[in-house]
This record gives structure tokens, sequence and C-alpha cells, in this order.
């Protein structure tokens, strides 16, 4: 599941792992993509401790540890991957892009670091990636979107099982117990308080979130990326 930050990615992955069939990867190059760009996210001395930091390590990980589950569910950040990265080891796996509006992940990024860019976004580099794996795998991942999620989390995720053939356990996927899980990222503490506290997918908010001048212009910018995964996500 590729998508960038602040777009219910951790919640699916609650969705995921509550399923009885299906175990969970956070986020595996995310000390990889500190290492590689020297950025001093919250939390970087401990996400470095706990990941490897090499991204040729961390495919070798995430392709060849035996997988103990019927299936195994990937949370992957577009931001975290370097352009030009060798993405073969992708084309065994199933992919889908969960994609959010561009005003609503500023809005929510800004909470919670101190400067929004493009790059830690990772809306453009979603795009790119769509259409690498896309031509890696000869044909186009399923595409999803928060809002849809959030105003129809039953019929967008049976859409989405089907699409991947899969059976949709909708109990399991649609509910979950609260508090922390041991597959969470180091990075946990400041970034999930809220999936923390919750027991499923939440409201979808019909209102457009106010930026400040220079994010609004930052997400009119990034519209077009969005809309061109936008045109191809599964209709509610």
């Amino acid at each position: 599941m590729w998508s960038g930050p602040r777009n219910i990615s951790t919640a699916m992955m609650r969705s995921w792992e509550n399923r009885p069939d299906c175990t969970v990867v956070d986020e595996p190059f995310y000390a990889a993509y500190l290492s590689a760009t020297g950025l001093d996210h919250p939390m970087r001395a401990e996400i470095l401790a706990a990941q490897s930091s090499e991204y040729a390590e961390v495919v070798r990980q995430i392709s060849a540890v035996p997988v103990t589950s019927a299936l195994q569910y990937q949370k992957q950040m577009t931001h975290h991957i370097p352009r030009g990265m060798d993405m073969s080891w992708c084309k065994t796996l199933k992919h889908c892009f969960l994609i959010r509006d561009p005003a609503a992940v500023i809005a929510s990024y800004a909470k919670k670091m101190p400067t929004v860019t493009e790059d830690a976004i990772g809306i453009t580099r979603q795009v790119e990636l769509f259409e690498e794996i896309s031509e890696i795998c000869g044909c186009e991942p399923v595409v999803i979107d928060s809002q849809d999620v959030l105003r129809n989390p039953l019929g967008i995720l049976r859409q989405l099982c089907e699409a991947l053939q899969l059976h949709f356990p909708a109990e399991a996927m649609l509910k979950w117990p609260t508090g922390r899980r041991n597959s969470d990222g180091a990075w946990a503490p400041h970034w999930y308080h809220n999936v923390e506290q919750s027991t499923g997918f939440g409201e979808y908010a019909a209102t457009s979130p106010e930026l400040r001048e220079e994010y609004a212009v930052l997400a009119r910018a990034m519209d077009p990326a969005y809309r061109q995964l936008w045109q191809r996500r599964l209709l509610p």
C-alpha cells in the first residue's frame, strides 16, 4: 500500500492487521530515508536504531524473510523511496495506491512538522512510482482515495479486496481494538496518537482545511498529480 504521510495509512494498516490471516510491515524504508537525506525527523535516533539504514538490506528483508501468515501487508511511504532505486523487487507483489487531497495532507502534516515541502508529502513521487510499478508489473495498481474510504469504508474495502482477489472479512477490517501494536514503527509515539485511540475509520470531514498562503500554493501545485491518480481510483 503506497501512500504519502497523513493519509489514513496507519488506520488502513490497522484494518489489514486485524484480519486473522494477515501480518503487517510498517514503513520499512524510514530509517534508510532518514540516513540518505540527513533529515531531522522526530525520534530520528530511535528510528535509525530500530531499522536498517541500507536500502538494499531492507529490500532483502522484505523480499526474503519468510512470511508466517497467508497475507502480508506492507505500509509503504512514497517519499521514502529515492529516484533511481531498483524497484524490480515489486514485480511479484500486488500493489495499491492510497491517495488524499493535497490540501488535507498538508493541513494534517503541518500540525506535526515545522515545515511542509513537496518532497515531504510524497504526492509527486506517488505518481512516479505508480507509473514505474505499472510498467514493472505489466498492469496498473489499484487506487483508492481516503475520502472515499471514510465516506464508505464497507464499500471501498469490499471493492479493494475483490480487485486483489481476496475474501473480505468485513467485521475484522472495519473495527479493531484500541492501543499500540508490537508491529508499530519506532516513530509511533509521535505520529500514532489518534489511531491508537481509534476503533475504526474516522468520520469524513466535508469542509476544506484553511491553509496559510504558501501551503495553499503548494496544495494547488500538487493537485494535478493527485488528479492523475484520482481519475483511476475505485469509484464509491
